[in-house]
């Protein structure tokens, strides 16, 4: 008969490759992002049930049916950011035009616990209460949109379109430019959102699984993942669903123990609108991003030798829309070049 420690010992080994397979099922996951407090989701929940009792707003076929006692059309530009708004400068202009003054709203969430310092002029007065701390490829960014997204919702019955902006990002076009686009374009496409929706993304199992292999299950099978740029513009029918959503959000709001595979923001927006409404997405976004040369998933960055009436119009070249409307991701020290160059290249149009 074999010794009672041989058989501890051996039941020991014999359990071990038993352990290593389950333990991400049965063990909790060493957590590399940031969950969000429960406050915080309390704070958002009220916020979001008060936005989502707002009426979801027909788009107009055609421009004339936008008569003059009727409120015109809006795009709300949300600044999503955790630094100084270092091209506040270079959208003064943008919004500069008297003509525009009535077509758009800025809101700004800004990180509180960076002391983001308003640069007047057109933001002063537009950054919003209740922001909170954000981190880098952690559901608190999926959060800090949503917010941005209820509170314009709730400002103004008349933004039609929602377009999320980083502090790094710069326009390409004159603000005439940008919203006979999005309105006149939308026309043509039954007003979609111009969202990145990928399903052949290379890395996509390995970002599927990034919180445990059966985590998002049953919610999201991985059939019905997707991954896109987090910078997108929305109608304002998507913007409500966006905020209305509990069944996804519970599993995107879970940490992840794959850093590296980890991209919440990515992940959440183009899953759910592909989910809940395929064909009201174009599938592709109005945001030129550089993803030539990425270094820890940062697209390229431009430098200040790099701005150039060529480089502008390089940008605005795509293959999906007839021009990008936006690009990112540019180095604080841009500005003084782009400036240069901004009223007889990137708004003269």
């Amino acid at each position: 008969m074999f010794s009672t420690p041989f058989v501890l010992t051996f039941s020991l080994l014999l359990s071990l490759p038993i352990l290593f397979l389950l333990a991400p099922r049965i063990l909790p996951p060493r957590l590399s992002s940031v969950p969000i407090s429960p406050s915080d989701e309390l704070e958002d929940l009220s916020l979001f049930r008060r936005a989502s009792a707002t009426p979801t707003t027909r788009l107009p076929s055609s421009f004339s049916h936008l008569a003059a006692s009727k409120p015109k059309l809006k795009i709300a530009f949300l600044f999503l950011t955790n630094s100084d708004l270092q091209f506040a400068p270079l959208w003064e202009k943008f919004f500069r035009p008297p003509s525009a003054k009535s077509l758009y709203n800025i809101y700004v969430h800004a990180d509180p616990t960076v002391n983001v310092t308003s640069p007047g002029g057109v933001f002063e007065g537009k950054f919003i209460e209740h922001a909170k701390r954000t981190y880098r490829a952690s559901p608190t960014l999926i959060s800090a949109t949503r917010r941005l997204l209820a509170t314009a919702i709730l400002d103004d019955p008349a933004n039609a379109f929602f377009a999320v902006i980083s502090q790094h990002c710069i326009p390409l076009h004159s603000f005439k430019f940008v919203y006979h686009s999005l309105l006149k374009y939308g026309i043509r496409l039954q007003y979609k959102s111009f969202i990145e929706v990928i399903s052949d993304e290379p890395r996509l199992w390995k970002r599927y699984v990034a919180r445990g292999r059966y985590a998002m299950m049953p919610e999201v099978p991985f059939e019905d993942f997707r991954v896109g740029s987090q910078f997108f513009v929305l109608t304002r029918r998507h913007a409500l669903m966006v905020i209305k959503d509990r069944r996804l959000w519970k599993k995107f709001r879970m940490p992840c123990y794959r850093e590296d595979e980890c991209y919440p923001e990515e992940h959440y927006f183009p899953t759910l609108l592909s989910m809940q409404d395929p064909k009201g997405c174009t599938q592709y976004t109005l945001t030129k991003v550089n993803w030539t040369g990425t270094v820890n998933g940062h697209p390229y960055t431009y430098k200040k030798s790099e701005i150039s009436p060529e480089l502008i119009q390089g940008l605005r070249e795509s293959k999906y829309s007839s021009s990008y409307l936006f690009a990112r991701k540019f180095a604080p020290d841009c500005l003084a070049p782009l400036l240069k160059i901004a009223d007889k290249v990137i708004f003269r149009d």
